[in-house]
């Protein structure tokens, strides 16, 4: 019994010490941003009134992303009119010429504003893809390797 005790005594300072989840929920907010393409030319990045858009977040040296790609860059080519689609590249460097001259990506690419940023949007993980509304709340989401089922509803007309 006093074991028992001791576990539950210890379960409050378990719980404060949890680590942050993993990725963000559907509800939660994208704030609005700024950051570089990858032409090093400025983007504001914001979810006005009536706007739909989809977030790809992965990164160069991850192999789920590498089989998301051609996934999204499909999705990418078929989305619906009105439908904004952007990747975030979420190394904390610039990713390798040799990624950029090996793989193909249809769809825009801006470099993540940055680690505080991904922490606020508990983007920890990869690949990520948010499908973000007015306000940018995040209306529906797909973590890790999703298959093109699953990709079309995320990439879903806009109502």
């Amino acid at each position: 019994m006093a074991g028992a005790a001791a576990l539950l005594a210890a379960a409050p300072a378990a719980a404060q010490t949890a680590a942050p989840p993993q990725a963000p929920s559907t509800g939660d907010v994208v704030p609005a941003f700024e950051t570089l393409g990858m032409d090093n030319k400025p983007w504001k990045v914001d979810f006005p009134k009536g706007s739909k858009t989809v977030l790809l977040f992965f990164l160069s040296g991850c192999p789920h992303c590498h089989k998301m790609i051609p996934e999204w860059n499909r999705a990418y080519e078929r989305r619906p009119k009105g439908l904004k689609v952007l990747g975030v590249i979420m190394d904390p460097d610039q990713a390798p010429a040799s990624y950029w001259a090996t793989t193909s990506i249809v769809f825009p690419v801006l470099r993540s504003p940055g680690r505080e940023f991904l922490r606020g949007l508990k983007a920890n993980r990869a690949p990520l893809t948010l499908r973000v509304g007015e306000g940018g709340t995040i209306e529906d989401l797909g973590l890790g390797e999703i298959d093109p089922i699953r990709l079309g509803e995320l990439f879903a007309p806009v109502k």
